[in-house]
């Protein structure tokens, strides 16, 4: 039976390419995209989402915009990583498919009430604010989410927006606090995993080589934002950060971490949405997220490749 997921998403190019997996694969059923200002603002972020949609064909799919800004700070984007439209690197169509009239937050708490208690996945693949305001509006949602797998924090690997903290995670960091700390079942996949998986140049023409609409957006994506991670970080290629949720929900085994405590900072001005990883197990606190560590990059590849030339 197909896997019933909420992607909850900010697109950005590596957003777009987890929400075409996710639409790519049988095992998985996408109940809803629901958008969030982060990479870029909302009225971006939740065109953004529909554009995916018609690129892959999948119009049937409902999107609902969400929080404009987070809970109790002013909005960071990331337009020098992404461009001013978030999707830079390919011109695509504006979308003629509509945003759905109810509220992100509205859906997310409606649907874990109607689907069967732990039935639902939810994929955050960009800052928490929806996630935490379903969670306070609805604190009996909780209980009822399957899992939450998300891409977010840095332990090893440190900060990638500020020198301690990762950009899903200090957009903010109030809002990744509420989710942490909900109880609910968490997966997560920090900096230490995608900075693992990088777009090399095999890799990308790959995606060209399919010759298919999908393909060569993929491959016009990760040209575009591999140039400035390239050149932050002096590797040979960019890390594709949010897919790394999807094929975790397809094949678990490419990825290997440890169930541990995961603090998020919030008071301090130094290191503001650092997830606090006690990897080591050297404080008492409880786990309370499977923090993972490692990738099996080859493999993660090969899936997306693969899934993307079904599209």
């Amino acid at each position: 039976m197909a896997r019933k997921i909420i992607i909850d998403t900010d697109p950005g190019q590596d957003d777009a390419v987890a929400i075409l997996l996710a639409l790519a694969s049988p095992e998985i059923e996408v109940l809803g995209i629901t958008a969030v200002a982060g990479n870029v603002p909302l009225p971006l972020t939740a065109k953004n989402a529909r554009i995916v949609c018609e690129l892959a064909g999948r119009i049937d799919v409902p999107i609902f915009a969400g929080c404009d800004a987070p809970m109790t700070r002013p909005l960071v984007t990331a337009e020098h990583v992404h461009g001013k439209t978030g999707l830079d690197g390919i011109e695509l169509p504006d979308p003629d498919m509509p945003l759905q009239d109810s509220h992100a937050v509205d859906f997310i708490v409606e649907t874990l009430r109607h689907e069967p208690s732990g039935s639902v996945t939810l994929c955050p693949i960009g800052p928490l604010t929806n996630i935490a305001a379903a969670f306070q509006r609805a604190p009996d949602v909780v209980e009822r989410v399957e899992e939450i797998v998300l891409m977010g924090g840095a332990y090893f690997e440190v900060g990638n927006i500020t020198p301690a903290a990762e950009f899903n995670i200090y957009v903010d960091p109030e809002a990744a606090e509420i989710v942490f700390k909900s109880g609910a079942a968490l997966t997560v996949k920090p900096l230490d995993v995608t900075h693992k998986a990088l777009t090399t140049r095999p890799r990308v023409e790959a995606f060209r080589a399919l010759g298919t609409p999908v393909g060569h957006a993929v491959a016009a994506w990760t040209d575009f934002f591999e140039r400035f991670d390239m050149e932050k970080y002096g590797s040979p290629g960019a890390p594709l950060h949010d897919p790394t949720v999807i094929a975790y929900l397809l094949i678990p085994d490419l990825f290997s971490g440890r169930h541990i405590n995961v603090e998020i900072e919030t008071g301090s001005d130094l290191t503001r949405g650092m997830t606090v990883a006690d990897w080591w197990r050297v404080t008492d606190r409880a786990p309370n997220a499977t923090f993972m560590g490692d990738i099996d990059a080859d493999g993660f590849f090969a899936l997306l490749t693969e899934r993307l030339a079904r599209l």
